[in-house]
């Protein structure tokens, strides 16, 4: 045996970045539905590729949104690409999915949240999101920078159920 400790935070969050991935790969040639992503992920992070104007704006995080104004959406196992417009300037991003903070779909009332730790490493939790507003009342001229959403925990949907929050601290030896 390699090592003493089976690493289960690790595995859970390599498969939900798996999700990211999957739905990023998916969508590749067009977002099927109403499906619309908002991805959240540290613009300082090794391997991020933005324009220096936007790192400029956006330190520490950036929140994009792929919806109506995305192009030549690429993916692969460790990041993804994609060109979006800022101010009807089209820029290329190329983000690691190491650097990815935050994912939703609120066309599904679905959201992944990965949260950094001291060591650098992230953990992860699948938070559950609130009613998001009709794609149509979004702008699209607005809609390549967003601020982070703001996933609510435990609210109630349309049919009265409450959604579950799941922390991988809650499996974590203390």
């Amino acid at each position: 045996m390699a090592s003493g400790v089976l690493r289960y935070d690790r595995m859970v969050e390599d498969a939900l970045k798996g999700v990211l991935r999957a739905a990023l790969k998916a969508s590749e040639q067009g977002l099927p539905g109403d499906h619309h992503f908002y991805i959240t992920f540290r613009t300082g992070h090794p391997g991020v590729s933005i324009a220096e104007h936007l790192h400029a704006r956006y330190p520490g995080e950036m929140t994009i949104v792929i919806q109506h104004q995305y192009w030549g959406l690429e993916v692969d196992e460790q990041k993804f690409a994609v060109t979006l417009s800022f101010n009807r300037v089209n820029e290329r991003l190329v983000i690691p999915f190491a650097a990815v903070t935050a994912f939703a779909d609120p066309s599904a009332k679905f959201g992944l949240q990965f949260q950094g730790t001291a060591t650098g490493e992230t953990d992860a939790e699948v938070v559950p999101l609130p009613d998001a507003p009709a794609s149509n009342e979004i702008d699209d001229k607005v809609t390549s920078v967003n601020p982070p959403p703001q996933p609510a925990t435990g609210t109630a949907d349309a049919s009265g159920e409450r959604g579950q929050v799941i922390a991988l601290d809650a499996f974590r030896k203390k």
